[in-house]
């Protein structure tokens, strides 16, 4: 259902620290001009924890109009099962096409716990789902016995696999066949996903750099593997920034001089400051002076 390049789109903020929907609309479009096959809105790139449920459908309101007929899909991140039902039946209503649901990001569900979870969320929403898996940074791994647990309700339909091994996305295949597609959620490991039977990329430093994420991910398609490697290798210095807790605030510097937008973000977090914002700004200059020149695809 879901496959191709999906950006985890970042939320815009004024000066004032309100949405800034224009902001938002600009960037999400380049995104779409440059082929990606949809948006991920309120994730932990978007900052959704930090949104308020409404500001969270205001995001996907922006997305949903710039994306016209592609998917756009709702990020189900609440603490508790009961708000994220909530949250799932509140996308639904707005017209999102499906959710990507982080399975339990504050109590650390066990493999029972987290299956009636993402059960009872689906049911709520009754929305086609992704399910984001992400033992790193969440520490609730849905292994592939769990998956296939989950296989016989028809609204579980991809995996956003960040388990930080590459050796699962086989593992997935080798049980399940083609029963969920597989996405790497892991920007550094992208290239070694795709080659090995992952179908699509939901990806961060593509708000940055579109064309160069979708020219690997068809390249890949097109097996040509020599050109998708040398894109991806000038690319992985970049595709770091996405694996650290500094994401946001990363990936976010590199909008605001690559794309001219800006890297405000919402407290507890600040810009980054001192060292470690000159490190990362000579890493994206340094790749901006030595981008290639993307091959006809």
């Amino acid at each position: 259902m879901w496959q191709g390049v999906y950006p985890a789109v970042t939320t815009k903020f004024t000066q004032d620290n309100e949405l800034d929907h224009g902001e938002m609309e600009r960037c999400f479009s380049l995104q779409m001009d440059a082929g990606c096959h949809g948006l991920i809105v309120g994730g932990s790139l978007g900052e959704g924890n930090m949104l308020s449920p409404g500001e969270r459908l205001e995001v996907f309101k922006v997305a949903k109009n710039v994306c016209s007929t592609k998917p756009v899909l709702m990020t189900i991140s609440e603490a508790g099962t009961r708000e994220a039902c909530d949250m799932a039946k509140r996308a639904a209503a707005a017209g999102a096409n499906g959710l990507m649901i982080v399975p339990s990001p504050i109590y650390f569900t066990d493999r029972r716990e987290t299956i009636a979870n993402l059960q009872a969320i689906a049911q709520a929403g009754d929305l086609p789902i992704m399910i984001y898996s992400n033992r790193v940074g969440y520490r609730v791994d849905v292994t592939p016995d769990m998956m296939e647990d989950l296989a016989d309700d028809d609204r579980f339909v991809a995996i956003k696999e960040s388990s930080d091994d590459i050796r699962r996305t086989t593992e997935i295949i080798n049980r399940l066949g083609s029963r969920f597609d597989i996405l790497t959620g892991v920007d550094n490991l992208a290239f070694e996903a795709l080659i090995m039977g992952a179908v699509g990329w939901v990806a961060g430093l593509v708000v940055a750099f579109p064309k160069e994420t979708v020219a690997i991910y068809h390249l890949i398609g097109q097996n040509r593997l020599e050109e998708a490697l040398a894109i991806y290798r000038w690319f992985r210095p970049l595709l770091d920034l996405d694996v650290s807790t500094y994401l946001v605030q990363q990936i976010k510097l590199v909008e605001a001089i690559e794309i001219g937008s800006n890297d405000r973000v919402r407290r507890p977090r600040l810009p980054l400051a001192g060292d470690h914002r000159q490190r990362v700004e000579r890493i994206i200059r340094n790749a901006i002076a030595e981008r290639p020149t993307l091959p006809a695809l």
